[in-house]
C-alpha cells in the first residue's frame, strides 16, 4: 500500500429529490489498500460506490480514479477506465438467464476481442480463483447457494484483471463461517493480484480482519477515516455506538484476540 490516492473524491453532493444524501463529501483511497466504508442506514454507502464508478451522476463535486475524472470524460475514455475496475453488487447481482461461466464471460464479451475457447478458458480460471469447483461453471444462479453466488459475482468482478474492486456488502446474509471464508478470499486475492479494495460493509468482523482503514459516513460527509483503533477515539454518537456497542468486538480487542488475515 502507498499513500498515492487511486480514488479522489472532493466536494461530492448527491441527492434524490429533496433528500440530500451527500453534501460536500471528501475521500481519498490509497493504492493497494482495503478500505471499509461504513455508516448508518441512509448515509449513502452504496450511493457513493455507484457515483465513483459512474453509475450515478452526482449534483456537484469531483471524482477522479487513476487521476482521471469520472464525471467529465468521453464515452471512450470512460470505457477504458471501466476496464481497470470491477464491481460486485449485493448478492452477486448475477444474470439469472446465464450460467456462472457465461456471467464471468460477460465483461470479456463487452470489453475484449477473444475467441470463444480462450474466453471460456479465462472464465474457468477466474471461477477457480474464487474457490468454486469447475462443475459450478454450468450452474445457473438459482442453483447456487448464497455464498456460491457471491463467489461467482466476485469472479465476474475480477474477469478483466482490474486494479480496483468495489464490493457492496459481500458478506451480508452469510453465516459467520461463510463470512470469515469470504473475508479470507478477499484478502488472498488482494495480496496475490495487487488489488485496491473499496468495501462497503456493516460487518465489524470484516473491518477487524481485513481492512487497512475505515471510512465512516455520517452527517452527509465522511466523518472520519483511519484504522480500527482510530475509530475507537472518534467522539460521535453513531461511531461510539457502532464501535463500542454490545456487538463491537473491536471495543475489547484484548478480550478476544484475532490475528489479522
Amino acid at each position: 500500500m502507498t499513500d498515492e490516492p487511486i480514488i479522489r473524491v472532493r466536494g461530492l453532493v448527491t441527492s434524490f429529490g429533496r433528500n440530500v444524501v451527500h453534501d460536500g463529501l471528501d475521500l481519498d483511497v490509497k493504492r493497494g489498500e482495503i478500505i471499509g466504508v461504513v455508516g448508518g442506514s441512509g448515509t449513502g454507502k452504496s450511493v457513493l460506490l455507484r457515483a465513483i464508478v459512474g453509475l450515478l451522476k452526482p449534483d456537484a463535486g469531483q471524482i477522479e480514479v487513476f487521476g482521471e475524472s469520472v464525471r467529465d470524460t468521453s464515452a471512450d475514455d470512460y470505457r477504458a477506465l471501466r476496464r481497470r475496475w470491477g464491481v460486485m453488487f449485493q448478492d452477486g447481482a448475477l444474470f439469472s438467464s446465464l450460467n456462472v461461466r457465461q456471467n464471468v464471460e460477460a465483461p470479456m464479451r463487452e470489453q475484449l476481442k477473444l475467441d470463444d475457447d480462450l474466453r471460456a478458458l479465462l472464465a474457468g480460471i477466474k471461477v477457480r480463483m474464487v474457490g468454486l469447483p469447475d462443475k459450478a461453471q454450468d450452474n445457473y444462479p438459482s442453483e447456487l447457494s448464497g455464498g456460491m453466488r457471491k463467489r461467482a459475482g466476485f469472479a465476474r468482478a475480477i474477469a478483466l484483471d482490474p486494479e480496483i474492486v468495489f464490493l457492496d456488502e459481500p458478506t451480508a446474509g452469510l453465516d459467520p463461517i461463510g463470512a470469515a471464508a469470504f473475508d479470507t478470499l478477499i484478502k488472498q486475492l488482494q495480496r496475490s493480484l495487487g488489488l485496491t479494495v473499496f468495501l462497503v460493509t456493516h460487518d465489524l468482523d470484516s473491518l477487524h480482519a481485513i481492512c487497512d482503514r475505515v471510512a465512516v459516513l455520517a452527517d452527509k460527509k465522511v466523518l472520519s477515516v483511519g484504522t480500527m483503533q482510530d475509530m475507537l477515539d472518534v467522539d460521535h454518537p453513531w461511531v461510539q455506538e457502532y464501535f463500542h456497542g454490545p456487538r463491537a468486538r473491536a471495543a475489547t480487542p484484548d478480550a478476544n484476540p484475532k490475528e489479522k488475515i
